[in-house]
């Protein structure tokens, strides 16, 4: 039989108090690390889809090639990079080639001005985001308590956000100062980078993802694939997948936006400003509340805060309410599934396999966005914004309700069946 989308084991139940509820200063170190990092790839984004259809001049089906690379070349990657991390034991290395080959991607950005070089240069960039998060979130989770997984991974995706809110901000002001001010801006973003790398290799120790600090050690475990079976691993893989599918990068609804309140372009920045504001206000009660009542429950409720965004942006009207309420459903749909599906996969997965565990399921979502960013540039172009954003709402509505069955946790009774 089934029971609700409770999908915490009964056994590891959350910290009540004490050193047991305090968040790893590993985590926090790794947390700055990406802080660092989202600084600079952010403020990259926050400018790419003007950049790429008003500055450089290409269509919205380019954008979508485009787009789709940056959300899902990485999958490319991402398992092998985890499978390296659990097999040599190594995943602080394995990350840091990944932040330091997307940080030598941003000298390519100073030079890259048209669609074949800027699709080189996004696709260094996203390889190196592919290798390096696997390995950070094994670190994540081998630093953390296994009661505690929410809200460490909530407390990494807060400092996260706060590079993503702060690489917008410091986007709009260089061009609220340089209204042309793109090289600008991508020499900010690989300074940042580079702190970041610097940060990563001097401060954060390599910890073996094969056991919790609470934990006895084993003796030498090894990674066999076989380990991935856990059938709740490929309901979870399958879920991601699905939902995937029908989420669209989020600069295709800052486009519509832009477009519908006719704003000027270099407050487009700011767009992404108030979703990363929004993410790093509740990313952590979103894990702490993720290991209290269930995972996978958080999850399910987030893309309805995607589809809740989706119809808001569809609306044939405009004005600033209007335009907040999606940049906050926005914000609650990464801080209800970033770091939850990070969380979910790692449960769901032994020590010693862990990073290839939570690389399999980032890899799935990110050959999913890839395949969703593309096909709805097309169906925007074929179709128009609000046609294409109308259809990718219905679909998400019908899917959600299989997702909720596909994560309800199987119970056996004492003979196993």
């Amino acid at each position: 039989m089934y029971i609700s989308l409770n999908d915490r084991p009964d056994d590891l139940q959350p910290p009540r108090s004490g050193a047991r509820a305090r968040v790893s200063s590993v985590v926090i170190t790794l947390g700055i690390v990406s802080m660092l990092t989202d600084v600079s790839s952010e403020s990259v984004s926050a400018i790419l889809p003007l950049y790429i259809t008003g500055v450089i001049g290409l269509s919205t089906v380019a954008y979508g090639f485009l787009d789709g690379i940056y959300q899902g070349i990485s999958a490319l990657v991402r398992i092998a990079a985890g499978w390296a991390a659990d097999r040599g034991g190594q995943p602080k290395w394995i990350a840091f080639f990944g932040y330091g080959l997307s940080a030598v991607a941003r000298i390519g950005l100073l030079f890259a001005t048209g669609f074949a070089a800027l699709t080189a240069v996004i696709t260094v960039d996203r390889l190196g985001k592919g290798i390096r998060t696997a390995p950070r979130d094994a670190l994540i989770s081998a630093s953390s308590d296994v009661g505690n997984l929410g809200r460490s991974f909530g407390t990494h995706r807060m400092l996260d956000t706060i590079g993503a809110a702060l690489g917008p901000l410091i986007a709009f002001v260089i061009l609220f100062l340089i209204p042309d001010g793109y090289s600008t801006v991508f020499v900010v973003s690989l300074a940042f980078a580079l702190i970041g790398v610097a940060l990563l290799g001097l401060v954060v120790p390599n910890i073996r993802p094969t056991a919790r600090p609470t934990e006895e050690r084993p003796s030498a475990p090894r990674f066999r694939w076989k380990q991935l079976t856990d059938p709740r691993l490929r309901r979870l893989l399958v879920a991601a997948g699905l939902l995937g599918l029908l989420t669209i990068g989020d600069g295709f609804l800052y486009l519509l936006l832009q477009t519908r309140g006719a704003f000027a372009a270099e407050w487009f920045p700011l767009l992404y400003v108030g979703t990363n504001l929004t993410f790093l206000a509740l990313a952590i009660p979103a894990g702490r509340l993720a290991d209290r009542v269930g995972r996978a429950r958080v999850f399910v409720v987030g893309h309805l805060a995607l589809l809740a965004a989706y119809v808001v942006a569809a609306l044939p009207a405009n004005g600033a309410p209007l335009t907040i309420a999606c940049l906050l459903l926005l914000g609650v749909f990464y801080a209800a599934t970033d770091g939850i599906l990070a969380a979910l996969a790692s449960q769901f997965t032994p020590p010693e396999a862990r990073a290839t565990g939570i690389a399999a399921a980032q890899t799935v979502v990110a050959l999913a966005r890839l395949i969703a960013s593309t096909t709805f540039g097309l169906l925007w172009f074929l179709y128009g914004s609000q046609t294409a954003v109308i259809g990718v709402a219905v679909a998400l509505a019908l899917v959600i309700p299989i997702v909720a069955l596909l994560l309800r946790r199987p119970t056996l009774n004492r003979a196993g069946v």
